[in-house]
């Protein structure tokens, strides 16, 4: 049985039931942070209180709005090592580097065995698989939202499904009528997404003057932009579907969906099966990202270890006197073994991986993406060709028309309701950054246009953020200056000290 463990007092007392650990545990302070054991002279081991600050009581709001908080940090500095790869992109495809930089990601990457060849070019597996992780994450991000944050209700969920509906039509039909029978017509997929790194990271620039309720308002809608644009891509940009594939690939669905049902947990091997469902798509005709989505909203949101559970195996492990017994093949070691296991399951698998994969796409897979798709020969005459145009009008002003007026009817109507916090103005202006299309506006334009008329997308994606992202910051920073203005007039007035409807 290996080493007998230490006993306070040289008796050996008998092995608590999970209930009655509970209760010792509850009895001695409930927290299994801010409780430690000395020893006094009777050999017992009261529990001395230690305080701080990350002892505060857990809250139900804390659930979602703790991994939200760690989710715009994140994006935020994504946004930024975006925008580094962008510039960089850009400079090299300008300069005397420019064939040798773009030729890079034209190397064919993969391995033949006789007459199988599976190899792709590099900026093709970049596109096609390191994005599925993208789509992933974002899928993640998606349900995190419906099950356990901000977008629980349909009433709260409906107000940035109606703006995002409404960037997605809008844009697309301005993009139809001025690009109507002129080649690249079916490029109108371009315009219908919003960057949410970009978006998040422009916002970050104004701090804390800019309301909260905006950038969850945004945030929502931006993961709803990209689900949208996902579907668009697989159901429009794909190629003559293979039904066997096809149906090789649902099979795979359904045993990744069997194996959870089952209880395995083991992220190695929905890995495998992740990777196994993405060559059936890639072969089937149907864009293979859309792996990522389907797996993404298949993650379980809820953590295989209940409160209950955790609190009693924890209890467990606490009930023990103080000593250094935990090593050897002991009961003690086990329960230890234990209750780092309850630890590790009680927070849900989609949250583990949120947490695992979110900074690896930020900081690895966009950049990489940016630096891949966003060089392109800016020339004069670029910014005159008709998909150029026809882009930037989409992104600047088809976009937040079409995200405000979605939205108002949607609160006309009584389909959803908008917070007092979040006024029209705030909203019209936050509207206006919707119009930063990039990662998946470029994305998109890759497989919508001819080589001939790709670079002219490119010019019009880069010059529509770009001018959208400008009149969005410039419009909220005028109105967080008049709001504080408006603060602080009624400060000295003794007046209310703020309207929402301004």
């Amino acid at each position: 049985m290996g080493a007998a463990r230490p006993r306070a007092m040289g008796k050996e007392p008998p092995e608590p039931s999970a209930d009655e650990a509970h209760s010792v545990w509850e009895d001695e302070g409930g927290s299994l942070v801010n409780t430690r054991r000395t020893q006094d002279d009777n050999g017992s081991s009261p529990p001395q209180s230690i305080s701080l600050d990350a002892d505060l009581p857990f809250e139900r709001a804390d659930r979602f709005t703790r991994p939200l908080g760690r989710f715009l940090k994140i994006e935020a500095a994504a946004g930024a090592a975006l925008l580094v790869a962008t510039c960089a992109a850009l400079i090299l495809s300008n300069s005397r580097w420019s064939a040798a930089f773009l030729s890079v990601w034209e190397i064919p990457v993969g391995f033949q065995l006789g007459s199988f060849d599976f190899s792709r070019s590099l900026q093709h597996w970049l596109n096609d698989g390191l994005m599925t992780l993208f789509f992933f994450v974002v899928a993640l991000e998606l349900k995190r939202e419906l099950v356990l944050g901000e977008l629980r209700g349909w009433r709260k969920a409906a107000l940035p499904f109606a703006g995002a509906v409404g960037g997605i039509l809008v844009p697309a039909s301005v993009y139809l009528a001025l690009m109507a029978n002129k080649p690249g017509m079916h490029g109108w997929g371009t315009v219908v997404a919003t960057d949410t790194a970009f978006v998040i990271g422009g916002l970050a620039v104004l701090g804390s003057r800019i309301p909260t309720i905006l950038r969850l308002f945004l945030l929502s809608l931006a993961i709803f932009d990209d689900v949208g644009a996902i579907l668009i891509v697989a159901i429009g940009y794909g190629d003559a579907v293979v039904w066997s594939s096809l149906a090789v690939a649902v099979l795979g669905i359904g045993v990744v969906f069997g194996t959870a049902r089952l209880g395995i947990r083991s992220i190695p091997v929905y890995f495998v099966l992740g990777g196994f469902v993405w060559l059936a798509f890639d072969a089937s005709g149907i864009h293979p990202t859309i792996a990522g989505v389907a797996l993404g909203l298949m993650t379980p949101a809820r953590g295989w270890v209940s409160d209950e559970r955790l609190r009693a195996s924890f209890g467990r492990v606490l009930a023990y006197p103080r000593g250094e017994h935990w090593s050897g093949d002991t009961e003690d070691r086990a329960h230890l073994r234990q209750a780092g296991r309850a630890a590790r399951e009680v927070i849900s698998p989609l949250e583990q991986l949120e947490m695992k994969l979110h900074p690896w796409v930020g900081f690895a897979v966009m950049p990489a993406f940016a630096l891949a798709n966003a060089g392109v020969p800016i020339s004069s005459a670029g910014l005159h060709d008709p998909v150029t145009v026809a882009i930037i009008a989409s992104l600047v002003l088809g976009k937040p028309v079409g995200v405000v007026a979605m939205s108002w009817l949607a609160v006309r109507f009584g389909l959803a309701t908008r917070p007092e916090a979040l006024s029209w103005p705030f909203l019209c202006a936050g509207a206006l950054l919707t119009g930063i299309g990039f990662t998946m506006s470029l994305f998109i334009a890759g497989l919508a246009y001819s080589p001939t008329l790709l670079d002219a997308a490119k010019i019009g994606i880069l010059g529509g953020s770009l001018v959208s992202a400008a009149a969005g910051l410039s419009w909220l920073g005028w109105l967080s200056r008049r709001k504080q203005l408006i603060v602080d007039t009624n400060a000295l007035s003794g007046s209310r000290p703020w309207r929402h409807d301004i």
